[in-house]
């Protein structure tokens, strides 16, 4: 079993451009990946993404890639709560989308896990293990967010 990659991928049924804006925006995001709580992103290379996950934490990622509407990555470091994520403390979050004659397909990829140490008491909510099934949580309330919202204007992306 591979315990170093995660990889999920949906068809949603929507623009690539309202995909992209619930990926990138911090309202959207701060919806279906931060259990409602607020999230700020400076959607640069370099910027940072401040993620509050509640009881799980609150991260501050490093985005890594921005490519509007194509892909979008940043480091987590998921095991390090309220510390800036680095190559060596995080894993590696990619979103790849394309349009498909069905709407967008979405691939989501998590990387490094294995390179990473992980403090005993954050494995259960930094591990491989949780992360794997959060994925298929998570792209699943993104596809719902995406849905639910097909009215909403778009943001300008940079």
């Amino acid at each position: 079993m591979n315990t170093d990659r995660i990889e999920r991928e949906v068809v949603i049924d929507a623009p690539i451009e309202r995909v992209w804006s619930a990926l990138t925006q911090p309202t959207s995001v701060s919806a279906w990946f931060s259990n409602g709580n607020d999230v700020t992103i400076d959607l640069r290379e370099g910027g940072v993404m401040a993620l509050d996950q509640g009881d799980h934490g609150a991260f501050q990622t490093v985005i890594v890639s921005v490519s509007p509407p194509n892909l979008f990555s940043f480091r987590w470091a998921s095991a390090y709560p309220d510390v800036l994520a680095t190559e060596e403390n995080s894993t590696l979050v990619e979103f790849t989308l394309k349009a498909t004659p069905e709407g967008t397909a979405l691939r989501v990829v998590e990387s490094g896990f294995d390179a990473l140490e992980i403090p005993a008491d954050r494995v259960e909510h930094a591990g491989f293990e949780n992360h794997s099934k959060g994925w298929t949580g998570v792209v699943a309330e993104f596809v719902k967010y995406v849905m639910a919202n097909q009215e909403t204007p778009l943001i300008d992306s940079p």
